[in-house]
């Protein structure tokens, strides 16, 4: 008898196990229900503690937490009557796993799949990176990103330009889930171009804050003043305005004998579209735009070339009524209107550049109404160059008006400049330079402090608080500074500069020029998860011309990609409100990013301006977002708006104004009062299109980048640094010289308050808020 050989038996098809993986459903490919090793593999009820548990109507979940979300949705499109306590109770505690539950396979929806399974591992799928979710159909919502302890500020009556404001204190909302889930969802009834007054608080955080006071709630304590020791030398050097003609903005030509000239006249038509009057502005000229439309709050004047940088002077609140409420506001202007920059290209020093110091003031301090004038109050002359980027010290760190002490400054200001340097100026107290006989006179700048690199040129910068900064320079590296030992050691402005500052950090994160970047201005946490409230942040976002935008931990000493795009990206801003940074994706998208660990890199599109972006802004004080584009308009959006479309409150972008320029007679125009427009998804609306035909498919404007140069909007900056009752004050530059500064507010939709009044918004009553009343979801106007 010969040999007998050993039974054949089947074998495990590897092959159709990764397939099977590879699937959407167990039922597509048929090798998969008769092979025991995929059985094994696709048990769902493995013991394993990552497999997501499942309730007993065999549902898990992240299913019944979207089921929740999506009733919480729909109750807010049935209108603001109908918000009650119940849409934030707290949830109820889901049902326990059944290990017998399994879910039956959906039938009749599958697709027969081809006979032979390929061999060898799936094919890897083209992503960069994996997003944390607790869910794939989950909406993204703004998650605070620092939970503070005690109570904020809030206004009691609807604030005046130059007025003291009524304020009180409420609960801040971050105080529990319940007043969180309100306050962000009254946000989202907000259909005005401005803040809502009456629900504006401050959420900005810096390690100045005094914790220790009995009113450490105030602004005073939240936002204290900073180098008071720093003081501006008596013997500072003061030209006359002629000796002042150079590093002022000049004409593109020059006379015969080759001497510059001011810079023209710039013609400009105001007022209705259809009943427009030229204006002829000269340079330093402002007018009020109620000579036009009654109601309307905003000035106009010229600054003489375009503006790339601007921003606002914070003022201490025991020192504004000493000042009659003045504000200031920085100016930073071209040499000429013809001036080009080219990045990482430095020029050398003395290069004649200036920047103007503005004021917005009263007329009548009697008038409750005044509208107000801008002034140029002072010219900085320099010799850095003209200014990419211009901020002041977020903290106030001026003098009090009534100090008799000498050489008293307005404030600290900081730029990068066109000589490739980061330069920090004192900037002196105009009052100081006011003249008896009414000649203007500029004082001759030195800077307090000055950074330079060999290899590369500042281009971007922001202050963290009022002693580290971060600085991005053209070659893709971030620096990050802490300058504030040094400005203590200080004494007077007649100590030589500054120059030899070393970083405390040196990240090279982009691979090309980094063109802007914010800090995410949230506290680190300790190793028991406590925020270390008195130490500087830790994360920097930025964005750079090889469009990649990136989050930063300083202490892992590289960059994290948020995102990636085909563009150069032009701005990018950090809001409280929305948890993250602020940016630019495809097609000139504006798009909110979250920050936060559980939706770390998520994010939301805004809307989408028909030209390429210039600038972005957010408040520490109210959500809205303002965009500034090359199209020559000046936006304004809610970032807290409804994450649901279809909902009672339609997704706004309020145009505030629009530049125009005709090429042949060299003439501009200043268009206003355009109706709100509902923001469009332009990727979801062309895939909605396909298939239709030309009359049904509804028509958008075209994105283009053929505007002009003359019109765009190159800076936008809310009024940050002057408490709540100017945080709905935003000012434009443009590249025409002209200027703007408007004051925005909201309005409630259907003018009704949710909640009955800010005070239930808020839960000021306590548990008296528990049970809502016919009377409250009515709405109350008296708050």
């Amino acid at each position: 008898m010969g040999r007998q050989l050993r039974p054949r038996r089947s074998k495990a098809n590897y092959a159709a196990a990764l397939a099977a993986f590879d699937s959407e459903d167990e039922n597509d490919n048929p090798v998969a229900s008769s092979s025991a090793a995929i059985d094994t593999l696709e048990d769902p009820d493995s013991g394993s503690d990552f497999n997501p548990e499942k309730n007993k109507n065999g549902k898990d979940n992240n299913d019944e937490e979207e089921e929740d979300e999506d009733e919480d949705e729909d109750a807010d499109a049935e209108g603001v009557d109908d918000i009650t306590d119940e849409e934030v109770e707290e949830e109820a505690p889901k049902p326990t796993r059944s290990a017998e539950t399994k879910t039956p396979p959906a039938k009749g929806k599958q697709k027969a799949k081809a006979e032979s399974a390929s061999v060898g591992p799936p094919p890897a799928k083209r992503q960069m990176y994996a997003l944390p979710a607790r869910s794939v159909h989950h909406r993204h919502r703004a998650v605070p990103l620092y939970s503070r302890e005690g109570r904020v500020e809030r206004l009691t009556s609807r604030p005046r330009i130059f007025g003291a404001p009524s304020t009180s204190l409420t609960n801040c909302v971050t105080e529990n889930s319940k007043i969180s889930d309100r306050v962000n969802k009254s946000w989202g009834y907000n259909i005005g171009s401005g803040p809502l007054w009456d629900l504006a608080e401050d959420r900005g955080w810096y390690k100045e804050a005094i914790t220790t006071a009995d009113d450490a709630d105030t602004e005073a304590n939240r936002r204290p003043r900073v180098y008071s020791n720093l003081k501006v030398v008596q013997h500072l050097e003061v030209i006359s305005i002629q000796d002042a003609a150079p590093y002022l903005p000049t004409d593109d030509v020059t006379t015969t004998e080759g001497n510059l000239q001011p810079p023209p006249a710039l013609p400009c038509y105001f007022g209705p579209i259809k009943k427009q009057t030229l204006e002829i502005m000269n340079m330093f000229e402002s007018i009020p735009m109620s000579k036009y439309f009654s109601e309307s709050k905003a000035l106009v004047f010229n600054a003489g070339a375009p503006v790339w940088g601007m921003d606002w002077c914070p003022i201490h609140p025991e020192d504004r009524a000493a000042r009659s409420y003045k504000q200031y506001l920085a100016v930073a202007p071209f040499p000429s209107r013809s001036h080009s920059p080219d990045i990482g290209k430095r020029v050398a020093r003395p290069s004649y550049a200036c920047i103007q110091i503005w004021s917005l003031s009263s007329l009548n301090p009697s008038k409750p109404n005044d509208d107000g004038q801008m002034k140029c109050e002072m010219v900085l002359c320099l010799d850095t160059g003209p200014a990419y980027d211009l901020k002041w010290c977020p903290l106030p760190s001026h003098d009090l008006k009534n100090d008799t002490t000498q050489g008293k400054k307005l404030g600290l200001l900081g730029g990068t400049f066109e000589d490739g340097s980061f330069s920090l100026f004192v900037v002196p107290e105009p009052s100081n330079f006011a003249s008896p006989e009414g000649d203007d006179q500029h004082p001759l700048s030195n800077p307090l402090l000055r950074i330079e690199l060999e290899q590369a040129c500042c281009w971007s910068f922001d202050w963290a608080n009022s002693e580290v900064i971060a600085i991005g320079t053209t070659n893709g590296a971030i620096l990050v500074y802490d300058i504030g030992s040094a400005l203590r050691s200080y004494g007077d402005f007649s100590q030589p500069t500054i120059v030899d500052l070393l970083p405390t950090y040196y990240l090279l994160v982009h691979q090309s020029a980094v063109r802007a970047l914010s800090w995410i201005r949230a506290p680190p946490c300790s190793s028991s998860g406590t925020p270390a409230i008195d130490q500087d942040p830790i994360v920097i976002a930025s964005a750079g011309y090889d469009g990649m935008e990136c989050l930063t931990d300083i202490r892992e000493g590289r960059g994290s990609v948020m995102n990636r795009t085909r563009d150069v990206i032009n701005a990018l801003a950090f809001s409280p409100f929305a948890g993250g940074p602020i940016t630019m994706d495809h097609e000139n998208t504006v798009k909110a990013y979250s920050a936060s660990p559980s939706m770390l890199g998520r994010g939301h599109s805004l809307f989408e301006p028909l030209g390429p972006i210039w600038s972005v802004h957010a408040s520490d004080f109210h959500p809205q977002l303002a965009v500034g584009a090359s199209d020559g308009t000046l936006s304004t959006t809610n970032m807290l708006r409804s994450t649901r479309r279809g909902g009672s409150v339609p997704f706004f972008v309020h145009k505030i104004f629009q530049m125009d320029y005709n090429r042949i007679t060299k003439e501009y125009r200043m268009l206003d009062h355009f109706l709100p427009q509902e923001s469009i998804d332009r990727p979801t609306a062309t895939r909605a299109a396909k298939g239709k035909s030309k009359k049904d498919a509804e028509v958008f404007p075209p994105s283009t980048g053929a505007w002009p140069r003359e019109v765009g909007v190159h800076r936008v900056v809310w009024n940050n640094g002057n408490g709540l009752a100017s945080s709905g004050m935003i000012a434009a530059g443009t590249s025409s010289g002209l200027c703007r500064v408007d004051l925005l507010w909201g309005r409630w939709v259907k003018d009704k308050i949710p909640y009955g009044s800010v005070s239930g918004i808020r839960m000021e009553d306590g548990d008296a808020m528990e049970v809502d009343s016919d009377e409250d979801a009515s709405g109350d106007d008296s708050d």
